[in-house]
């Protein structure tokens, strides 16, 4: 998804809460996550009316990420970029102002099959993932990490998403970045969005 996820933001797609995660519980017979990587600071909050992303979420933002709702009519070429497996892209958060080459992205879907849903989203070419259960601003919520096969070359970058229950559906929130160097740098930006996250509605 990293290059690809570059792609669908340089072809210009148009458009476009407080509470601390539970310890997690990693999946009977899969490897213990790491450390946690620190949170960044939180500089402004995403999601709600007014604000560039409407969502069934907010959350906080680190200092200099640029918000971006994303709405693409169903028979445009570039929609099935923004789809994957059940769930559809809304939001897209830019990590170029604060540095880095990379973006938060938040997803939406029916439903509150939260397994399957993330299995759908990275898809058969993910290598070695890891489920782990956590609660996100109260509600149930999984976290997958994984590897996938650079499209630069033959590396293995490093890859996550979580997704949470809301009343109107799954929300997720993937860190796409272009390599693995980036993924780390720009860890606590998604910690800080992972662990600010409440529901709206």
């Amino acid at each position: 998804m990293s290059v690809v996820a570059l792609v669908v933001s340089a072809l210009a797609l148009t458009g476009c809460g407080q509470n601390d995660a539970a310890a997690p519980e990693a999946t009977p017979g899969t490897a213990a996550q790491p450390t946690t990587p620190p949170v960044a600071p939180e500089a402004a909050r995403i999601g709600a009316p007014g604000s560039a992303c409407d969502m069934p979420v907010t959350f906080a933002l680190a200092e200099s990420w640029k918000p971006k709702a994303v709405t693409v009519a169903p028979d445009n070429p570039l929609a099935e970029l923004t789809r994957r497996g059940p769930l559809t892209m809304v939001c897209e958060i830019d990590a170029k102002p604060a540095g880095n080459l990379g973006f938060l992205r938040v997803w939406t879907g029916d439903g509150n099959k939260l397994r399957p849903s993330l299995e759908a989203f990275i898809g058969t070419d993910a290598h070695e993932p890891t489920y782990t259960e956590v609660r996100i601003g109260d509600r149930p919520a999984l976290e997958v990490v994984y590897q996938e096969k650079s499209q630069l070359d033959d590396t293995m970058d490093q890859e996550r998403v979580f997704a949470v229950e809301t009343p109107q559906g799954i929300v997720a929130v993937s860190l796409d970045s272009l390599d693995s160097e980036e993924h780390e740098s720009m860890l606590p930006a998604y910690e800080l969005a992972k662990s600010s996250l409440t529901t709206t509605r």
